[in-house]
């Protein structure tokens, strides 16, 4: 075979095998961070199961102790139980991969798969020979071999996030919670919210997010490529190779880019997420930054982080352990 027609055959190798065993997670992810803050406690606790109650407008029955105590609001997270929606708070990873099997079924955890195959698996083929074409052809000329890792990947993913922005914000918005028993987040529901916005706003609108989406991934290529090639050098000296060092090279470094633009990470999902429903949010990246720290905490920019590290360490490996793996079979 080919050169290229090997690369190409093992970037798409990698990129389906990735998508189809990380998508769980991403669905993790996606619901804890476009879930809301938490409402204030109320100044007693919830007394026992058939404890006193009062009608709400919101919630059935909302229990209090004292007329000081402020009116809880109910919980946030929307899921599916049985053609149902029920609204409920997570508390962390596990929490919300116990609700959405439970409401959900095993199928909630893939949902958007068939998008995320539809962006992932021509998205990373290219991303992944434009890296292989800047890193080996046009960059070693034009720059010092200690940075060209780099450029190639920074590079290489700002174009590919800019070309494939808007299906981004379809998955997204495909992970994340439904807005109501009439209208769940179907492919074809968030078809329809797409056009409805796009005639609205204009087809830049299909690009909400996309600056987020560069701080989040530019500096994440620039730094997973550097510190992938740092490591594997370090492993080499050690006289190890094969797809082993390749995969722990990967997940090292995928880690470490991952903790270090998260925030970002943040800012995109809640900005797409936003844009969806139709409501007004700050746009710019820093101002959304700073109304998020002041109002939620700092914590917030960390939203979800346990399933991005859990899916990013071992999608890294997966992808580029397979891609040197099948490109040595294909070859």
């Amino acid at each position: 075979m080919e050169p290229f027609h090997a690369k190409l055959a093992a970037a798409a190798t990698g990129a389906t095998l990735t998508a189809l065993t990380m998508t769980p997670f991403d669905v993790i992810k996606t619901r804890l961070q476009t879930q809301p803050k938490a409402p204030p406690q109320p100044l007693f606790p919830t007394p026992p199961a058939n404890g006193c109650c009062q009608p709400s407008p919101k919630i059935p029955c909302v229990r209090r102790m004292s007329s000081l105590a402020p009116a809880f609001e109910g919980e946030i997270v929307c899921i599916w139980d049985h053609g149902i929606m029920r609204t409920e708070r997570v508390t962390g990873f596990f929490d919300a991969f116990r609700h959405v099997m439970r409401a959900e079924g095993i199928q909630g955890l893939w949902k958007g798969a068939g998008t995320t195959l539809l962006i992932g698996v021509p998205s990373s083929t290219c991303y992944m020979l434009t890296y292989d074409h800047l890193l080996n052809v046009v960059l070693p000329p034009l720059l010092p071999s200690a940075v060209v890792p780099l450029f190639s990947g920074m590079l290489a993913r700002t174009t590919m996030s800019s070309i494939m922005s808007p299906l981004e914000l379809v998955r997204t918005n495909l992970q994340s919670t439904p807005l109501s028993p009439d209208n769940p987040h179907t492919l074809r529901s968030v078809l329809t919210s797409v056009r409805g916005l796009t005639r609205a706003h204009g087809v830049r609108y299909l690009w909400r997010g996309l600056g987020p989406t560069l701080w989040r991934d530019v500096p994440f290529s620039g730094i997973y490529w550097a510190g992938y090639e740092m490591w594997k050098k370090a492993f080499a000296r050690e006289d190890l190779s094969g797809p082993q060092v390749a995969f722990a090279s990967g997940a090292i470094s995928g880690t470490t880019a991952a903790l270090l633009t998260s925030p970002f990470d943040v800012m995109k999902t809640r900005r797409q997420a936003v844009s969806m429903q139709g409501l007004s949010a700050k746009s710019a990246t820093f101002p959304l930054m700073f109304h998020i720290i002041r109002t939620e905490g700092f914590t917030a920019l960390y939203a979800g982080i346990l399933p991005r590290v859990v899916k990013i360490a071992p999608a890294c490996g997966i992808m580029i352990a397979c891609f040197e793996v099948c490109c040595v079979y294909f070859l």
